[in-house]
């Protein structure tokens, strides 16, 4: 039995996380939980950061912001620890990507504030249950992300392009995928491109920039979301000194159920 199948439950995926005994994408795991990006700033970055979210609200949808220096999510996810409950994490030093990491412990500071974003990876459960397949979970593979052309609106120091994860949808499916990830706009909500990669600056859709490739059939159309792993793309244009984040796919899961942020 493959264990993504065995974890029910978000302390469930914490305890194994802190032992480096799950080490893959969390698309999938404990089905009814809300998931999050994470991205962590020194304070002084924090109130440009924040307002770069609220002029973003597609690809950055802030759900929790933790105080300076504290590490378990009041809100979200009390008893987690945001410092070592993600599998893999990435430390970006003045717009270069430094390392990947299974903990930030070494990193932390009272400095620091951590932004919980809203994930994609919540309303797949909605989709599975409206019988729409999705391809990187059939093949246990990372969502594909791509860094498209179309620019964030910039605040402070932060600026830079919007990233999009794709999931190729059957087209009998799209109109009912729309209607059930609408529902979610604390997770991305509805998709921002539907059809032809190259209109948003994807030049090749089987060449991620993140994530792995998702086989697309002839019955299918890829549908774009906009992705919590635009702020990676925009620490890499605005160099701030030190940004700490999820690596893309292998999210922070929260003890929140999903359903409670939907919208009707």
């Amino acid at each position: 039995m493959n264990i993504t199948d065995t974890i029910n439950t978000p302390k469930e995926l914490w305890d194994l996380v802190r032992k480096d005994e799950y080490l893959k994408s969390t698309a999938g795991v404990a089905p009814g939980y809300l998931q999050t990006n994470l991205v962590t700033l020194p304070k002084e970055y924090a109130f440009d950061f924040l307002l770069f979210c609220q002029r973003n609200p597609k690809p950055c949808p802030v759900l929790e912001v933790l105080e300076p220096g504290k590490f378990e999510p009041e809100i979200l996810a009390k008893g987690a620890d945001i410092r070592t409950d993600i599998a893999f994490y990435r430390i970006y030093e003045n717009g270069k990507l430094k390392s990947e990491t299974k903990n930030i412990i070494d990193y932390w500071n009272d400095d620091l504030v951590s932004f919980l974003i809203g994930c994609s990876f919540t309303f797949e459960t909605a989709m599975l249950n409206a019988d729409i397949s999705l391809r990187h979970i059939e093949q246990d593979t990372t969502v594909p992300m791509y860094i498209t052309n179309i620019q964030t609106e910039p605040a402070g120091k932060f600026s830079g392009p919007t990233v999009v994860s794709m999931r190729p949808i059957n087209k009998e499916n799209l109109v009912r995928t729309v209607q059930v990830t609408s529902r979610f706009p604390g997770t991305h909500g509805a998709p921002i491109h539907i059809g032809d990669p190259s209109e948003i600056g994807i030049k090749d859709i089987n060449s991620p920039d993140f994530g792995e490739k998702s086989k697309i059939k002839d019955d299918e159309i890829p549908v774009f979301w906009a992705c919590g792993v635009t702020p990676q793309a925009v620490a890499l244009q605005s160099k701030p000194p030190i940004m700490i984040t999820h690596s893309p796919g292998y999210m922070f899961v929260t003890s929140t159920r999903d359903e409670s942020i939907a919208v009707i």
